[in-house]
């Protein structure tokens, strides 16, 4: 059995590790843009605050979160950019000078994440057992709900390492994120409308601490393989497979590599390879646009 009070503590320790390194940054920081494209590190705390407290709805003001699956609805490619837009904004007006003012805003926002993912760990730890919690397009038990926000805070937090130039550290908590993206595997086809595989695929993967983490069962053809933080880089979209040392056996584990995603909503851009990043790169250094 899952261990939600494990989870809970994982979750934290991600979240904690993210906070500390945007924590003491100054405010022309929180300005940067991120891989992401239109999204500043502010962006990136605002995205995972908005989720939070949506999540928090779906835990504890179930017609309030169904009332938040109507804007979905309406706008599914845009409604997550939006909550964002709409927690910075909220910010902002809340500052000490003013919406103007900058300098308030990264310390308000710190807040406001810390107060929403406090009190989400507290609702999922209070959900009664076997009951599961509405989410877009689905329902989760408490344990995949706190392994998503753990997934969530790991992916935007890899934005922020990438914007600041921080390389991190590999922990064992990438495995609650190697596993949500084994088993979103079907999930990856029906979002961008291919069939379900018929064929089970395996997943063998090097933990940090150089053990082996297997997913699957050990008779299947079809296989991936290679370090267990390019495979988490791989389903949350933070990176292209030609940029990582992921190896596919099979024609489904092939086609797996180049559509995973963990997360729920709409099939993700992606991300460019790395030469295609670069070779922009220099055009714009050039003064040329891409």
């Amino acid at each position: 059995m899952v261990d939600l009070s494990q989870l809970l503590t994982d979750l934290t320790d991600e979240s904690s590790e993210l906070d500390a390194l945007v924590a003491e940054r100054p405010a022309v920081d929180w300005a940067e843009p991120t891989p992401a494209p239109g999204w500043t590190i502010a962006h990136q705390i605002a995205h995972l605050a908005w989720t939070d407290h949506v999540a928090l709805l779906a835990a504890t003001d179930v017609p309030a979160f169904y009332a938040s699956l109507e804007d979905a609805a309406a706008d599914p490619g845009g409604f997550a950019d939006r909550g964002a837009n709409e927690i910075l904004d909220q910010v902002m007006a809340g500052a000490p000078d003013g919406p103007t003012d900058p300098r308030a805003a990264p310390a308000a926002l710190l807040d406001r994440w810390r107060t929403g993912r406090a009190a989400l760990a507290a609702a999922l730890a209070a959900v009664p057992a076997g009951d599961r919690l509405p989410w877009y397009g689905t329902s989760l038990s408490p344990a995949t709900m706190a392994t998503a926000r753990l997934m969530e805070t790991w992916a935007h937090g890899q934005d922020v390492a990438d914007t600041l130039g921080v390389t991190r550290t590999p922990s064992g908590r990438l495995r609650h994120v190697a596993h949500l993206g084994f088993r979103t595997l079907g999930h990856s086809f029906a979002t961008h409308g291919r069939a379900a595989p018929d064929v089970p695929v395996r997943v063998e993967l090097r933990a940090p601490d150089g053990t082996e983490w297997t997913f699957g069962t050990a008779d299947a053809v079809d296989l991936v393989a290679g370090p267990a933080l390019d495979f988490c880089l791989l389903v949350t979209q933070r990176r292209h497979r030609t940029d990582l040392s992921l190896v596919a056996t099979g024609g489904v584990a092939d086609e797996w590599l180049d559509i995973a995603q963990a997360f729920a909503g709409p099939p993700g851009p992606g991300r460019e390879p790395r030469a295609g990043r670069d070779r922009a790169a220099r055009r714009t250094a050039a003064g040329n646009h891409p």
